[in-house]
């Protein structure tokens, strides 16, 4: 199994009662027998272009472990399911997620350092 981020765009509509659409989702991930790791919703924000006459979306993170076959068969229903209306899943790279890791482990003090002189 491979680590993938799915995030999905869905419909602002959805805003008040969103469990239906993530409970289809989540269902979507466990039937192709996927495993979500962390799943984050970052809220409703303006789009950049309108999608389907929609200048809005409620945006929502998954990090999901996917055996091979699975990130099709999940674009494939992604694809035709009203509630969603974008959605991209990438595979996360290895060497750059455990880099980062160790990188964190060793000097958190340091990268905290290198941020605030940026400004961030």
């Amino acid at each position: 199994m491979k680590d993938y981020e799915l995030s999905v765009l869905f419909h602002p509509d959805l805003e008040m009662n969103l469990d239906p659409a993530l409970d289809k989702v989540k269902k979507i991930i466990e039937q192709n027998g996927g495993k979500i790791n962390k799943e984050e919703n970052d809220g409703k924000k303006r789009l950049a272009y309108s999608i389907n006459g929609q200048d809005f979306a409620i945006y929502y993170y998954f990090d999901v472990a996917l055996p091979a076959e699975a990130p099709a068969k999940i674009s494939s229903v992604l694809n035709i399911t009203d509630e969603v209306l974008r959605y991209l899943l990438v595979r996360v790279d290895e060497r750059k997620a455990k880099l980062e890791a160790r990188r964190n482990a060793k000097n958190p003090e340091e990268d905290k350092a290198t941020t605030e002189e940026k400004g961030e």
